[in-house]
């Protein structure tokens, strides 16, 4: 028997639904505030309240929390215009590292690489998927559904009570 969700994540507001695309899009706070013409503090006041509805880790990334919106559905990912690249298995642990962490050292603790190494296996896999920015990558991923859907799928599992 399959146990409830305690913490069930909360709806979105209209407000920030309307900032969701601009995540996807990979713009940055001040960007976003340009492009739908708030103030940069409404934007940020908005994009921590995201983070906090999607249980997504406090001050994360962009690339993070439009991981967690596509994973959501309150976004959906573009179909690519080209078809997914071949990846590796240590491709494929680095692109969930940059989905999950923030900080270097987190991203290639999770990917299994010295934190030397991470830049040039993140310049390897964003040339490798023709990627732009991490943002742009973790889209493309979840077009391409390379990124099994997680956080908003998936129901914890109890024993039979």
């Amino acid at each position: 028997m399959t146990a409830p969700d305690p913490f069930p994540t909360r709806r979105l507001t209209p407000s920030e639904r309307r900032l969701a695309p601009y995540v996807v899009k990979g713009l940055n706070a001040r960007e976003i505030a340009s492009a739908a013409q708030l103030k940069l503090d409404t934007v940020n006041s908005k994009l921590h309240s995201m983070r906090w509805t999607l249980r997504c880790p406090e001050r994360c990334s962009l690339a993070v929390l439009a991981h967690h919106l596509l994973d959501a559905e309150v976004v959906i990912a573009p179909t690519p215009q080209r078809a997914a690249p071949v990846t590796s298995p240590e491709q494929i642990s680095l692109l969930k590292a940059v989905t999950t962490y923030s900080q270097p050292l987190y991203i290639a603790r999770a990917a299994n690489l010295v934190t030397a190494d991470l830049p040039a296996a993140l310049d390897q896999l964003l040339a490798d998927t023709g990627a732009q920015n991490i943002t742009q990558l973790v889209v493309l991923a979840h077009g391409w559904k390379l990124l099994p859907a997680e956080q908003a799928h998936t129901k914890r599992s109890g024993a039979s009570q």
